[in-house]
């Protein structure tokens, strides 16, 4: 459960708050029927579709699917911690939060200390740029880049100097310091159990996340060694995969962000930083996640990678496209960028001026992109090359999301290749279908996914209307079901019967840091079901008696064999635990 804090006290705390009035203090909101609703503050959008809910206490965005409880949207707006959002929340209630050291969470401390430490860390470079005698050479390539000393500043630029321990001698003077400089990565064990420096004589360069939070560092090395850039390892506390550079420094300057460009390295972020270009981010040494892009959809509709025009950068561009595709929904845009040959971000600004590098003509439409690669060894005049780039196509179209961009993309195809339009979609059906047989032939049978899906249906029910929680009884007949699921459902069902008047934020926060607690914001965001469901007790109380009724029919077809000899190992195991539970 959530860190230190009692998860009672949580619950009682938005009880007493209302997040109506905790967002609204930020994001003016208007009330339109049932809901509140406002422009979203997590992207950029002119019609409103960020919608609160007073009764459940919840937030969704059907443009950028942003979503969660009061906690969380101080956590994401304000960039507070979990710590700090319940201490802001409790102030605002007039309620102390408890301190209660039996319930510190001992990963919530350290992860405290390495986030200190890091801090620190950082700190020691920035003042070795300043005062090291060797950091000559990086200010001279500073200088040669045209980086001026605001941006210097604005990025806090540092140095690690030459030397196998100049951290391990200023901050590792205990074994505890030792350990905790081993898991942020910024010193590495020898052979013979000694320690030295990850990164020496190189610029430095401090990697933050949202929360302004130095969580890792690159390094550029400034002569012909290698690496030429050394990034920090995974810890604890970073991750690459869903971490981008300059994020932090961009919505430090930017209020709105009419686009987010993704350029290649740390160097290209300053260097358009350097000419007012703030709105840039880089993925650290890897091509851009799904977590990633949502991560930038959040803030912005629209993407536009900048990659050389050489044929890695075309690679890593078709990385982005692939990764891109089933996120292209509600007016989101990706757009591409390739540059010149011998080109960088920086020297094509500084050779062509701020406005060329922003110029709408540099841009390639991600359809453009697509349907340019897929076609380039295709002959399109003749039968056979255009039934080619429609079999080549279609597995691309196939991630796209159902929404109106998806249209216009089988419109386009349709008019390269000249086949109709309903054919495309009917070939798109066909491809749809064969891997639903696919799927379905991977599990263990269709009426199991059908029980997975009730359960699923079950459990959003409760997440809507937790009420309807309030008259089941969790007998052992439903608690011995073997479904993925049933285990949870017992458990939601117990935890709303001890709450009875919990709320879906509630029940949210509850299993907030848990495995559950992804699905259990994607149930509740769940567009059609964020509406009123509308689910009647007697309705819900019979989904629940089809379960049982279910499984008790296995167990009749179990009595139907004429005799134990016919069952195998596992089928005995599982009759012998369906006998115990109808005695019961």
């Amino acid at each position: 459960m959530a860190g230190k804090i009692p998860q009672d006290f949580i619950n009682e705390l938005l009880s007493r708050i209302d997040i109506i009035n905790i967002i609204d203090a930020y994001v003016p909101l208007k009330k339109t029927g049932r809901n509140h609703k406002a422009c979203c503050p997590f992207h950029d959008e002119k019609t409103p579709s960020f919608s609160v809910n007073q009764e459940k206490q919840f937030y969704y965005c059907f443009g950028c699917n942003a979503n969660g409880t009061a906690i969380t949207f101080l956590m994401e707006h304000l960039h507070m911690g979990f710590i700090e959002a319940i201490e802001d929340l409790a102030a605002r209630a007039g309620m102390e939060v408890p301190r209660d050291a039996g319930n510190t969470s001992d990963a919530n401390i350290q992860s405290k200390k390495l986030y200190e430490l890091m801090e620190l860390v950082n700190n020691f470079y920035l003042e070795q740029l300043e005062n090291n005698k060797n950091s000559k050479t990086v200010h001279k390539y500073l200088h040669e880049r045209n980086i001026n000393k605001e941006v210097v500043t604005e990025f806090q630029l540092g140095y690690a100097p030459p030397g196998w321990d100049n951290i391990v001698s200023e901050l590792g003077k205990s074994d505890e310091s030792i350990k905790n400089l081993l898991s942020i990565g910024v010193i590495i064990e020898n052979d013979r159990g000694g320690y030295y420096d990850r990164f020496r004589d190189r610029l430095i360069f401090p990697i933050r996340d949202q929360r302004n939070r130095v969580i890792g560092f690159g390094g550029r090395v400034l002569d012909d060694g290698v690496p030429k850039y050394l990034n920090s390892p995974e810890t604890p506390i970073f991750q690459k995969g869903r971490e981008l550079y300059g994020l932090s420094q961009a919505r430090k300057a930017l209020k709105n962000f009419n686009e987010i460009y993704i350029v290649e390295g740390y160097m290209d972020v300053i260097a358009l930083a350097q000419y007012g270009i703030k709105n840039v981010v880089a993925c650290l040494g890897t091509a851009a996640t799904a977590e990633h892009l949502e991560k930038m959809f959040r803030i912005t509709n629209k993407l536009v990678f900048c990659f050389d025009g050489d044929t890695a950068g075309k690679k890593a561009a078709w990385r982005a496209l692939e990764n891109s595709l089933k996120l292209l929904r509600n007016g989101r845009q990706v757009h591409f960028i390739f540059l010149p040959d011998n080109e960088d971000p920086d020297s094509f600004v500084r050779k062509n001026g701020k406005e060329s590098f922003l110029s709408t003509k540099m841009l390639v439409p991600l359809s453009e992109f697509l349907f340019n690669s897929i076609s380039q060894k295709i002959n399109l005049e003749i039968l056979e090359g255009r039934s080619e780039m429609i079999n080549k196509t279609l597995p691309y179209l196939n991630k796209l999301p159902p929404d109106p961009y998806k249209d216009i993309i089988v419109k386009e195809l349709s008019k390269i290749t000249s086949y109709e339009i309903n054919d495309i979609k009917n070939q798109l059906s066909k491809a749809i279908d064969l891997n639903s047989k696919t799927i379905n032939k991977k599990n263990s049978s269709t009426k199991q996914e059908k029980g997975i899906e009730k359960i699923r249906w079950l459990i959003r029910c409760l997440l809507h209307q937790p009420k309807l929680a309030l008259n089941v009884n969790v007998t052992n007949s439903l608690s011995s079901i073997e479904s993925p699921g049933i285990v949870f459902l017992c458990e939601m069902i117990g935890f709303i019967k001890k709450n009875p008047d919990i709320t879906l934020a509630g029940i949210l926060e509850n299993w907030r840091d848990t495995k559950f607690q992804k699905r259990l914001f994607e149930l509740a965001s769940d567009e059609d079901e964020f509406k009123e469901i509308g689910v009647t007790e007697e309705v819900f109380v019979d989904a629940i008696n089809g379960l049982i009724v279910g499984n008790e029919k296995k167990f009749e077809t179990f009595k139907t064999k004429k005799s134990p000899v016919e069952l195998t190992e596992k089928e005995r195991e599982k009759y012998r635990e369906m006998q115990k539970t109808s005695e019961n």
